[in-house]
């Protein structure tokens, strides 16, 4: 069964940190370059950062040099690694395939709120 799990949100103030992780599974993990995106209340879903199979990542321009997001093939789990955190960060943040033909249903999503 395919299945996108996120976790490790939570509420943190201003300057704080998280570490969210995306575990994959019933999908060829390794060959799918993943992205991490958010939504935040009354907005659409927006990509936040991406990485492809062999580890190149890219972020949107709101987030670089704050944001680090890495992959475990042999976990088929993603990571989202958010430093320095600002209130326009919060959101409800989800992995999924980039690849609009091979993405997978949407997970649940976790909650990010930060606090100022």
């Amino acid at each position: 069964q395919v299945q996108l799990v996120e976790s490790g949100g939570g509420l943190v103030q201003a300057g704080g940190a998280l570490r969210l992780s995306c575990a994959v599974s019933g999908s060829d993990f390794s060959i799918n370059a993943m992205g991490w995106y958010r939504q935040a209340p009354g907005n659409l879903r927006e990509w936040v950062a991406i990485i492809t199979g062999s580890g190149t990542a890219n972020y949107v321009d709101s987030v670089k040099g704050r944001f680090t997001i890495s992959r475990d093939n042999a976990k088929s789990t993603v990571y989202l690694q958010m430093n320095n955190l600002k209130p326009e960060d919060t959101g409800v943040y989800y992995c999924n395939v980039v690849l609009r033909s091979r993405r997978l249903p949407w997970g649940q999503g976790t909650q990010v709120t930060v606090s100022s």
